[in-house]
Parts: structure tokens; sequence; C-alpha cells
């Protein structure tokens, strides 16, 4: 099992890194959280999970130790694999899925695409336990930023706009500025949608 990879990042994309280390190239699947802390460097450390089937092999990397061992966490539940646990680290951070399964926060976790209740459900049953006992950082703003989206969202839908394009644009938005309060945030999504 390999630990980590620390090379040249030659290509980079959303989805996956490609790292020369050694003078072999390296394709790395990544979530969008490990791409927007790579997105500058010429050198980079990325902690590895590998995954072997019997038809390839396949290295995901992380920015952050706790990244991964939320991901590794995420497909020991039934139902999820690699990609869908990647897809849910592009969409939280791994300080915020700790705190939606400490929390039993079902409807943090139902915001992420491809989740519905019973998997929320289901994650949150199976990890509860274990989630406590990780080192895993929670942001301090994690409360405070799912509420000021999750306000703004409700707004939104109440003026008659759709949930998902409307929480991608908050998502966004808020991204770009995360000290922004709740009417400055639905006014800027009035823009975009």
């Amino acid at each position: 099992m390999y630990e980590y990879i620390f090379g040249k990042i030659t290509e980079s994309a959303p989805t996956y890194v490609i790292i020369e280390s050694g003078n072999t190239g390296y394709f790395v699947h990544i979530s969008l959280n490990t791409y927007s802390k790579i997105q500058n460097e010429k050198n980079y450390k990325l902690y590895l999970h590998q995954i072997v089937r019997e038809d390839a092999h396949f290295l995901f990397g992380f920015a952050e130790k706790s990244e991964r061992e939320i991901f590794r966490l995420l497909i020991s539940v039934s139902g999820i694999g690699a990609n869908t646990a990647r897809l849910m680290l592009s969409s939280l951070k791994a300080g915020e899925i700790k705190s939606a399964i400490s929390t039993e926060d079902v409807n943090l976790l139902k915001s992420i695409k491809g989740i519905g209740t019973k998997t929320a459900q289901r994650v949150i049953i199976d990890l509860k336990d274990k989630i406590d006992k990780t080192e895993i950082e929670e942001s301090k703003n994690v409360t405070q930023d799912a509420n000021v989206i999750y306000e703004a969202l409700s707004a939104l839908t109440m003026l008659g706009f759709a949930k998902s394009p409307a929480e991608k644009a908050l998502k966004k938005i808020y991204i770009e500025n995360n000290k922004i309060n709740v009417e400055e945030l639905v006014k800027k999504a009035l823009k975009i949608l």
C-alpha cells in the first residue's frame, strides 16, 4: 500500500492529477477540495489510497491526511464506492462531513448530488461511532457556513428558483467569499440565476 507520492505536477484537472515521481507519471484521482489546494503548485505531496481490482489499479490522492481518512471511512459504508466518496469530498470538506455525521445532519449529506435519504442515514449509522474517534479538524465555521447557505437557499426556493441550480450558484459564490452574509449571497445569486 502506498502512503504518499511527492513529485512534479505535470497535468491537473478538477478530477485528476498527473504527478511525475522517479521519472514515472502517475494518474491520481482527486476531489475538488484537493484540486483547489494544488492548483497553483508545481510540486506537491499527495496522500494516497490505492484500490486494486481485477481489471484495474486506481490511485486516489488527497492534499491532507484527514481527507483520506474520511474517504476510507466513507468507502467502508455499503453502497458507497470510491467515486461516490470522492464526489462527497468534492461537495463538502472533510470537517463538514465529520460534523454532518456527528450531528446526524441528514439534510447536509442529502445536499450532495447522488446521495439520497437512505444513503445519508446509512452513512450516519455506520460511521457515527467511528467518526468521533478520528482526528479530523472541523472547521470552526462549518455550522455557520451551512446555515448561511441553507438560509439563502430557502430564500431562493421561496422566490421560485429550482433548488439544484440555486444551490450550485450559492456554493460557487460562497467559495469565492466566505465572509458574505445571507442578504448579499442571495443578491449575487439572483444575478447569476
